[in-house]
């Protein structure tokens, strides 16, 4: 990547400051979003105000910002905000980057939650809690619990159900079902859980050098968290409740594979917006002579 240009001297101007941010080979529009997050200032502003000097510290905050851009660090983490389904989402290096693909995941449980009444949700690995916290605001007479294993991680998920008002939404530390109630059944568990492979090589490429491992990868072939989260499902689903998971993009014919071994029905695969195979889901018929192992 080409090296960064000397920064502008202080005091210097708006239109300066966006000057230096093209040069560094920022886009035009990243460099004003980081100057907006700066400042303050809309974007109309810093058109209308272009040639006003900005204070020391946002000219600070601004250089550094555009630093580690320049280095490849995801603008989710340098603004600490995603939109997600339509809502503003508060995010850290401590989670996932809410991606487009994963409201694929969002509107199938959306889909069979629909006839339910007050349904009781699950959700485990939360990470940011847009999952959870989109159906909870979705439905809000749905009861919905977030797990995560990472402390940090649920910090944010808690601040993202204070800030969108999403108060039918619980939280609480667990590795997988550890800490999930044994008398507990839902209506639906759902769960984007790590899946890339430990030797994938895209874990070393773009935003993902920059995100949680534990949240990528199993540390292993990609399907050992899936395993465990079909596997269990079971035992924690009420009769006709769903499992839905997120998965890589070739891992289908696998996650079904784990659902139909476990005894689920209506097994199918739901593709994403580029039209890849993303989310794996089927219903728990009850523990019935047909519905397999329990």
């Amino acid at each position: 990547m080409p090296a960064l240009p000397p920064p502008p001297d202080a005091p210097c101007t708006i239109s300066t400051l966006l000057q230096y941010a093209v040069k560094a080979g920022l886009p035009a529009l990243e460099a004003r979003m980081l100057l907006t997050f700066c400042s303050g200032l809309s974007r109309t502003a810093l058109i209308t105000q272009d040639q006003t000097t900005p204070s020391e510290a946002v000219r600070t905050a601004f250089l550094q910002r555009v630093a580690r851009r320049q280095q490849g660090e995801p603008m989710a983490y340098l603004l600490g905000e995603r939109e997600f389904f339509g809502r503003m989402f508060a995010v850290s290096p401590a989670v996932l980057i809410p991606r487009p693909d994963t409201e694929t995941l969002v509107e199938w449980s959306l889909d069979v939650l629909r006839d339910e009444e007050t349904p009781a949700v699950l959700e485990l690995g939360t990470g940011s809690g847009i999952i959870a916290v989109t159906i909870a605001l979705e439905r809000p007479d749905a009861h919905v619990l977030a797990t995560d294993v990472s402390a940090a991680a649920l910090a944010v998920a808690r601040q993202n159900a204070a800030d969108l008002s999403a108060d039918n939404t619980t939280f609480a530390t667990s590795d997988w079902y550890a800490a999930i109630e044994p008398k507990a059944r839902y209506q639906l568990i759902v769960s984007n859980p790590p899946y890339i492979a430990a030797d994938d090589s895209h874990l070393r490429e773009g935003d993902l050098r920059f995100e949680p491992a534990g949240a990528l990868t199993d540390h292993a072939c990609g399907l050992s968290a899936l395993r465990t989260i079909v596997s269990g499902a079971p035992a924690r689903l009420a009769p006709g409740g769903w499992l839905l998971v997120e998965h890589g993009y070739d891992q289908g014919e696998a996650v079904r594979g784990l659902f139909q071994a476990a005894g689920f029905a209506e097994v199918t695969t739901r593709r994403d917006l580029a039209g890849q195979e993303r989310c794996t889901g089927g219903y728990w018929p009850g523990n019935t002579a047909s519905a397999g192992p329990a």
